[in-house]
């Protein structure tokens, strides 16, 4: 069952799960709706159309796509078939150690295609494979490991998509692992600071390059300049802090690394087409209305 207020859908897990898996047969089409979970779609049998912004993604059957958390996205479904939709909580292998730099990696929709890479393709596939066999068993600590074959299958993705050689095919091998080492670090400077102040020039030497040399590989490797990304990390933070009813909106904005309320209403309605008030009250009344379903049916 769809929890859905306005563009804002609550994912349904089932009991005590973070992790929701589906086969899906509906005709019916999902209007624009985004969540907070990673989701990853593979149609069985037919197509299966998803539209992200301006791009429109028809899937064949084994293709997959991963859409990150907090994305608009809008699927349309065929007269007849049949997809995977597989929905999990991203904070629970985000924070691992060693992991941090996926969110380079879902800073947008990631296609695979038997096409596009054939040998990424069938490693992704077996792996949602074991993960639909898992999920539809009564194994013991099969949650734990289902997140372990998603950590598998982000491991997957982080080496096709932060593959040095494709993303500065012009420099040497022994410069490319310099880089790589370099952005690692970044990354988890960033990822350790975005609530605090952080200039161009202070991550720029965090990373021993000049500004201009910093902010042109920054943009390769991440396809978005260095202030987007941190805009963007910043907003994903403030949507899990905005989750808890005890926070104040001031206290989110201060805790992601907003300087202004002002600041933090601009940056997340450009991301999330909403308010940060509009989505804690979105969230809460949503909350209020499945208590009130769940009180009723236990009277």
């Amino acid at each position: 069952m769809r929890i859905l207020d306005g563009i804002f859908e609550k994912v349904d897990y089932k009991g005590n799960s973070s992790i929701l898996l589906h086969i899906n047969r509906e005709t019916d089409n999902y209007s624009p709706h985004w969540h907070t979970a990673v989701e990853i779609i593979m149609p069985i049998n037919n197509i299966y159309t998803i539209i992200i912004g301006k791009t429109t993604y028809i899937l064949q059957e084994g293709d997959i796509l991963v859409i990150p958390p907090g994305e608009l996205h809008e699927l349309k479904a065929p007269n007849d078939g049949k997809r995977r939709i597989l929905l999990f909580d991203y904070s629970i292998v985000s924070n691992l150690k060693g992991l941090t730099n996926i969110f380079n990696v879902l800073n947008q929709p990631r296609l695979i295609t038997k096409q596009n890479n054939c040998d990424t393709h069938a490693k992704l596939s077996q792996m949602y494979d074991e993960i639909a066999e898992e999920y539809f068993s009564n194994n013991t600590l099969k949650e734990a490991a289902i997140y372990s074959i998603i950590i598998k299958m982000f491991v997957v993705l982080g080496r096709k998509f932060m593959n040095t050689e494709s993303i500065f095919p012009d420099v040497k091998i022994s410069k490319q692992k310099e880089y790589i080492e370099k952005f690692n670090l970044i990354f988890d400077y960033i990822n350790e600071h975005y609530m605090d102040e952080i200039s161009l020039d202070t991550i720029a030497s965090v990373a021993g390059f000049s500004k201009f040399h910093f902010s042109r590989l920054f943009k390769r490797f991440t396809d978005m300049s260095f202030y987007d990304y941190l805009n963007q990390r910043r907003v994903k933070e403030a949507e899990r802090l905005l989750l808890n009813p005890t926070i104040s909106i001031t206290e989110v904005a201060m805790r992601s690394g907003f300087s202004s309320i002002s600041t933090f209403n601009r940056v997340f309605k450009s991301f999330k087409e909403c308010t940060p008030t509009e989505f804690k009250n979105l969230y809460q009344r949503r909350n209020r209305v499945k208590s009130s379903i769940h009180m009723l049916n236990t009277r």
